[in-house]
């Protein structure tokens, strides 16, 4: 979307700006994908009943237009930190929809490592100019965008209950997300606007296609991780994930970490050494807890 396409030395080309149709061609992928595993793959006999996946698509739409809106509304500091303090909401919602209960040693450290990578994300990123000043009305979409996104991957957490596996849930998901993307492109007739921009332009049309193949294996990684671990530690993968990506370039590109931003790095370390610390303790307590069966006498 940064790029023009079909330029030559007397036209300056066009650029592709329907982010919406781009979405629509990675969930068409992800659907093609999940659907060939579950023919090639055996899979689970299928429980669950097929409306059940639309609450996670709808949630999963109206968490991303949020998301886009609210960065007209708001400034970099209050974006950054909406994205990094989603792990308590995910735990909180998780209480609502799934009725699970946490630890407290579980909230301390997401606490910890939402503020760990706040300190990093802001210290390692200046404030861009064009950066807007936060409003009430870009409060209430960052709002509207952690209620929705957290409740998305708790619903999905929650379906894991009907034994299905991973890419029944990322066909069923997919598919609603399908029909909603194709209705809204409709609607506004940029359905065909877009089809005939990819007939006009073969490399747009491979550029979406990688893009889409990244998206589809990105799935299959997520689906995995909710199905298998829950949707409080992928939403700390997915938080942790900001802060190793600016890790990286620092690394790559030779930008400097202060010393906030050090200190940031190490309270997000020191909360997932307590986390895995308290785990291990909780697994040993529960080895002991078990009773050694006495042998039982023959008559």
């Amino acid at each position: 979307m940064t790029r023009s396409y079909g330029a030559t030395a007397t036209s300056p080309g066009e650029r592709f700006t329907d982010s919406q149709f781009l979405v629509l061609m990675n969930r068409v992928l992800a659907l093609l994908v999940a659907g060939l595993c579950c023919i090639l793959c055996k899979q689970p006999r299928h429980g669950a009943p097929m409306y059940r996946y639309s609450f996670a698509s709808l949630s999963n739409v109206l968490s991303s237009w949020c998301q886009y809106e609210a960065l007209k509304f708001v400034s970099f500091p209050t974006q950054v930190l909406a994205k990094a303090s989603k792990v308590i909401p995910v735990m909180l919602m998780g209480k609502l929809v799934s009725r699970r209960s946490y630890e407290h040693w579980e909230y301390l450290t997401a606490g910890l490592i939402s503020i760990g990578v706040s300190m990093f994300l802001l210290s390692s990123g200046p404030e861009p100019r064009s950066s807007p000043a936060t409003t009430l009305s870009g409060l209430i979409l960052l709002a509207g965008y952690i209620a929705f996104d957290s409740f998305t991957s708790n619903w999905q957490d929650a379906l894991f209950a009907y034994k299905m596996s991973s890419v029944q849930m990322m066909f069923g998901v997919n598919f609603f997300s399908c029909l909603f993307t194709v209705g809204s492109l409709l609607e506004q007739g940029a359905l065909l606007e877009g089809t005939r921009f990819m007939g006009r332009h073969s490399e747009f049309a491979a550029h979406a296609l990688l893009l889409s193949v990244c998206s589809a294996c990105g799935q299959l990684f997520i689906f995995y991780t909710i199905g298998q671990f829950g949707a409080a530690v992928f939403t700390i993968i997915m938080t942790l994930r900001q802060a190793f990506a600016i890790l990286l370039s620092c690394l790559l590109y030779g930008h400097t970490v202060t010393v906030v931003g050090g200190l940031g790095v190490a309270v997000v370390f020191a909360a997932l050494l307590l986390r895995v610390y308290a785990r291990g303790r909780l697994k040993q307590r529960g080895k002991k807890a078990v009773p050694v069966e006495s042998p039982v006498q023959k008559v």
